[in-house]
C-alpha cells in the first residue's frame, strides 16, 4: 500500500468542499470544528476510497480516525490497513 500523504488529504477536502473554513485547512486542522458533520464524513469516504484505493468500513469511520487531515493521512497509510 502507497502512503497517502497529508497534503493530498487536504487537496481532496478543499477540491469537493467537504468543509466550509474561512481559515486555510493545515495538516492539524480540526476537521470537526471545520464543519466535519456526518454527512461530509460520508463524502469523504466517498472520495478517499475512490481517490486512493482504500477501503473504508462503517466501523472505521470514527471521530478518531478523521479528527485532521494529519490524523487521516497517517491512519489511511497504516501497512495494517486492508487495500481495497
Amino acid at each position: 500500500m502507497s502512503s497517502i500523504s497529508t497534503q493530498a488529504v487536504i487537496d481532496l477536502i478543499q477540491k469537493f468542499h467537504i468543509v466550509d473554513t474561512e481559515e486555510p485547512l493545515t495538516p492539524d486542522s480540526d476537521l470537526f470544528s471545520c464543519g466535519l458533520d456526518s454527512l461530509a464524513m460520508m463524502q469523504l469516504m466517498l472520495h478517499l476510497e475512490r481517490d486512493f484505493n482504500v477501503r473504508i468500513s462503517p466501523a472505521e469511520m470514527t471521530r478518531n480516525h478523521f479528527a485532521s487531515p494529519e490524523v487521516l493521512a497517517t491512519w489511511l497509510s497504516h501497512p495494517n490497513r486492508t487495500p481495497a
